[in-house]
């Protein structure tokens, strides 16, 4: 389904930028009108992360004429595995501000706009009402829900993108022309469900596949050639080195962009929608919750604890607490663990951050263990309080 431009041209092109976009002007789809077009173009990328990278460089290669990088991160060392428009110098630095970098020494003709901010339902209509196009490189269920419902409340498409190891998917979503986020997902998973990528890993080369694509899309549809991804959903596997795509149909009943819409404004809070962490995780974690300075100060005075890491046997390998056994999550989930369990010892969990050792200490709870604990902060507090000499991933 072939879709009218999403901007008008520019006046003109300089001399300087004739040479630059020459392999472009000889494309006759695209041409001196279609790159016009992308001179004038306004693409917000949320996130300069594993997707927003390669969106970003190829978006700046391009010619589109203003780039909006948001993202309120820095750079950490686990990023240069595949958030290429990062560097070894860059760590510690905002994400924003080394990525905007990158983008002026790849063309100095873009204008770039940094947004060193969290997106948040204050910002995100006025940050958003600024630019033509949106390309969505979020990583988590929460901003992935309020990047669709302010886009869709303005009438400006985006383009969407999602990484996990080795599988990667790409559609554009635009209510005016198609469905939009909420007609593919109409609730967000359960929470703990569906692992991040800082749990379960990503192939770094995916990032570009997929956000390579994207741009392909962003640019199609500000030129208005080709046909977008509206309405279909690409799903990549890089182990098969398969591509394939699904239709994806406008829901009529959608919430957001159905006949009778009952969602018509954002969100109060897009965390508690997605369940970032579950009721019951909260109501298991009241109390019950202990610091890695107490973890270490009941290992020091030998208490009689059963320290349970509930993360992935990579993420063990990498770093682990001394004399923690690894049983992951889904064991907990499928009661094959339980089993496991003393009942002599008082059990205390961690994963990486908190939330799954939340999640499985509700199982715990609910299965007899009253006196079980978790670690709020997991790894990470451990590390940062405990044994700085440990790496983080």
């Amino acid at each position: 389904m072939s879709l009218p431009p999403l901007v008008e041209p520019a006046p003109e092109l300089t001399v300087d930028e004739v040479r630059r976009y020459s392999r472009h002007l000889i494309i006759p789809d695209v041409g001196m009108t279609g790159q016009k077009r992308l001179k004038n173009a306004k693409v917000l990328c949320v996130g300069a992360g594993g997707l927003g990278s390669p969106a970003l460089m190829y978006l700046a290669a391009a010619g589109v004429g203003t780039l909006g990088i948001i993202d309120f991160d820095v750079v950490d060392e686990s990023n240069l595995q595949r958030q290429i428009i990062h560097g070894q110098s860059d760590v510690g630095r905002l994400k924003a501000e080394s990525a905007a970098a990158t983008v002026r020494e790849i063309n100095p003709l873009v204008n770039v706009v940094i947004h060193n901010v969290a997106l948040t339902t204050d910002n995100v209509m006025d940050i958003f009402s600024g630019y033509d196009l949106i390309v969505d490189g979020t990583d988590n269920f929460a901003t992935r829900y309020m990047v669709n419902d302010a886009a869709v409340l303005l009438g400006k498409p985006y383009v969407w993108g999602s990484i996990y190891r080795f599988d990667g998917q790409a559609s554009v979503f635009w209510a005016e022309h198609g469905p939009c986020y909420r007609c593919l997902y109409p609730e967000p998973p359960p929470p703990g469900m569906v692992p991040s990528c800082a749990e379960g890993g990503v192939l770094g080369v995916l990032c570009a596949s997929i956000g390579s694509i994207q741009v392909n899309e962003a640019i199609k549809l500000l030129t208005g050639i080709g046909d977008p991804l509206v309405g279909r959903l690409m799903i990549y596997d890089a182990l098969e080195m398969k591509y394939r795509d699904v239709k994806v149909r406008k829901d009529p009943e959608c919430v957001l962009c159905g006949k009778n819409p009952t969602v018509t404004a954002l969100l109060d809070d897009y965390e508690a929608f997605c369940g970032v962490v579950s009721d019951e995780a909260q109501a298991a974690a009241q109390g019950s919750t202990i610091t890695a300075l107490e973890l270490k100060k009941w290992q020091d005075d030998g208490e009689n604890i059963y320290l349970v890491d509930v993360r992935e046997p990579g993420e063990y390998e990498i770093v682990s607490i001394p004399g923690a056994t690894l049983i992951p999550k889904g064991e907990f989930l499928n009661g094959s663990a339980l089993e496991k369990m003393p009942q002599d010892k008082k059990i205390v969990l961690h994963c990486k951050s908190g939330a799954r050792s939340a999640e499985v200490l509700a199982v715990l709870k609910s299965a007899g263990f009253a006196d079980a604990v978790h670690v709020g902060g997991g790894v990470l507090s451990w590390v940062k309080t405990v044994d700085p000499s440990q790496p983080t991933y």
